[in-house]
């Protein structure tokens, strides 16, 4: 291609939802109730899992984390969604976009990492109930931790550094409501093969192994819950790990839709929807689920809000 065709850009124009101007007004004011609900009730429980003593376990430690992270997540995103439905044209600096990238596939996959080590949590907790508090000390649900954010924010390093250094030509407009790799690519003169199968990798890599150990530990864990002889003591143990199941299966499913997968042929109408699903909707969700699930989360709640009464 004709060098003289590169162009150096420096901004990027973020398309949003142009189809959907004419209810723009009403779509601000949807999101921004479900974004302040998502900040609201993940907040609450950030708070309850930090200063209610009988939540001061592992599990809970794992889901105060889930939550910062999903308040974290849904800022790096909706923000710039709220912007795209008031504007007619949203336009984004070339290192904001990048810094965007970024954190939404960062705090993405520290996300995943952390479902699998919850999983794992879980299947220690079920399977090994009276060497649970030495297999799950405190050294050990903090090292876990802290490796998830550190494997999630390094990965996502490098195909951000690589894209950084690509050329553009001439068009600058982003076909999506935040900046993301994909259609970042689609406005790139190099061949892109390499930054393509280098994402593909990265993200598989992070989806689907923690996928895998989530699933495994699930497995263990149904086939240990099937063996109690007990009705009221299968029941129970479900009880225990059916909110996060849900959470895990609503999370895997949307995400390994856009990236688990070849990037030619890519509806990008259908990859907003579910972009939207998994950036707002899921991070209202998660709150609701695991109070509404959770005896524990329930009853420190009402302990918290009635502590003066």
């Amino acid at each position: 291609m004709d060098l003289s065709n590169h162009t150096r850009v420096n901004e990027f124009i973020i398309t949003g939802f142009p189809t959907l101007q004419k209810i723009r007004v009403p779509l601000f004011v949807l999101v921004s109730i479900m974004y302040t609900l998502s900040l609201i009730g993940n907040m609450v429980i950030v708070f309850i899992t930090r200063y209610e003593p009988s939540l001061h376990t592992p599990m809970y430690y794992f889901l105060g984390n889930f939550s910062f992270l999903e308040i974290c997540f849904t800022s790096v995103t909706v923000p710039t969604m709220l912007v795209d439905l008031m504007r007619e044209k949203n336009i984004v600096s070339f290192n904001n976009c990048l810094a965007q990238i970024y954190f939404f596939h960062g705090l993405g996959g520290v996300e995943c990492l952390l479902l699998a080590a919850m999983a794992y949590d879980r299947y220690v907790a079920i399977r090994s109930p009276l060497r649970y508090n030495t297999i799950m000390s405190s050294t050990v649900y903090i090292q876990l931790t802290a490796w998830c954010w550190i494997i999630g924010l390094v990965l996502p390093l490098i195909p951000v550094i690589l894209i950084s250094r690509l050329n553009y030509c001439g068009s600058n407009v982003v076909d999506h409501f935040f900046c993301d790799i994909l259609p970042l690519l689609r406005l790139v003169c190099n061949r892109t093969q390499l930054n393509e199968m280098l994402s593909f990798f990265i993200c598989s890599f992070i989806l689907v192994g923690s996928f895998t150990i989530t699933i495994v530990s699930y497995v263990a864990i149904i086939i240990t819950v099937l063996r109690i002889p007990s009705p009221a003591g299968r029941k129970k143990a479900f009880s225990t790990f059916a909110s996060h199941l849900t959470v895990v299966g609503i999370f895997y499913g949307t995400m390994m839709f856009i990236y688990v997968r070849p990037t030619r042929n890519l509806s990008f109408n259908m990859d907003q929807l579910v972009a939207v699903f998994y950036c707002l909707v899921t991070p209202v969700l998660n709150p609701i689920i695991y109070s509404l699930r959770n005896k524990d989360v329930k009853t420190a709640l009402k302990k918290v809000l009635f502590a003066k009464r």
